[in-house]
């Protein structure tokens, strides 16, 4: 039983990879588009994350030709409105009745308005919007995407851009908060960190903590931490603590000529005085690269088994 689970996992592994290779053109413009659908980098992140997940295991049932990158915005597409279903969120009827047309006058408007989307409109008004005027998919694909029609997808676009107009000037509420003052034991796991003690920081863990490395692995306990990701120690970078995008995140940085990269971003859920989820982007090259440039730092594009450079 053990050596068939291992032989999935390796032919799952060697699928993944290849997924990964055929979607690299468009995966950037896939990240973007769950992070403006949900209206949030951070459910953008996990969107997209589910997103190359049910793509995964949901291929197989495509009897036909594919249009890879048509299957797999429809996948986040659907799923973004099953989450906002289940949330009994509206999602909003797509009408095909004439309204005047309304151009976005710049890309600096084209920016603005899609800060706002979230805020002002439903989920399946956000997707045809994002669908149509930034990633300019056809009227046909996204009525099929969306399940409406060509005539829908135009009139509320139409529609759209003139509420756009309308509230442009107004200030659109933030939809984050300061988090509150982060736990002692986050200090702790700063201050283990930089000095190298592993020990230390283990022992701020919780026996039975997730550790997360998404779309990398998945540890389930301390003991598979000491033994797997931490096996060699500590990586000897610095660590510092920063908001990122409303959230209280660790973000490690690695010494370079180019001076300091981004390495990874983590942060950690802490209950009862131990850290009982910790998750890192180290694998996440489009979340690293958007987080930098927020952050104000550039990206490590090369750190082994990873190297972002030749992509």
């Amino acid at each position: 039983m053990f050596q068939t689970t291992k032989t999935l996992q390796e032919q799952s592994n060697e699928i993944r990879q290849r997924l990964d290779e055929e979607i690299c053109d468009f995966s950037e413009p896939l990240w973007n588009y769950c992070r403006y659908l949900t209206g949030s980098p951070w459910d953008g992140e996990d969107l997209y994350q589910e997103t190359l997940l049910k793509v995964l295991g949901g291929l197989y049932t495509r009897w036909h030709p594919t249009n890879l990158k048509s299957y797999i915005f429809r996948i986040a597409t659907n799923t973004w409105i099953d989450l906002c279903r289940k949330e009994k969120r509206t999602l909003g009827v797509l009408s095909e009745e004439n309204e005047a047309f309304e151009e976005l006058s710049d890309n600096l408007e084209l920016e603005e308005a899609l800060q706002q989307l979230d805020e002002l409109f439903t989920p399946r008004q956000t997707a045809v919007f994002l669908l149509l005027e930034v990633f300019r998919f056809h009227g046909n694909e996204i009525a099929s995407i969306v399940k409406t029609t060509p005539g829908a997808v135009y009139a509320s676009v139409r529609r759209m851009k003139r509420k756009i107009q309308n509230t442009k000037h107004q200030s659109i509420k933030s939809k984050y908060t300061a988090s509150p003052q982060r736990s002692k034991i986050i200090q702790a796991y700063l201050k283990a960190f930089n000095h190298g003690d592993l020990e230390g920081m283990l022992s701020l863990i919780s026996d039975q903590a997730h550790y997360e490395a998404s779309l990398g692995f998945l540890e389930v306990s301390k003991e598979e931490i000491r033994n797997g990701s931490l096996a060699f120690g500590l990586p000897g970078h610095h660590a510092i603590e920063c908001e990122l995008w409303g959230k209280r995140v660790i973000v490690v940085l690695a010494e370079s000529d180019q001076g300091q990269l981004v390495h990874d971003i983590q942060y950690q859920e802490v209950e009862n005085n131990k850290i009982v989820y910790h998750r890192s982007f180290f694998f996440r090259k489009e979340f690293i690269v958007a987080a930098s440039k927020e952050l104000g730092y550039k990206p490590q594009l090369i750190k082994p088994p990873l190297n972002w450079e030749e992509k």
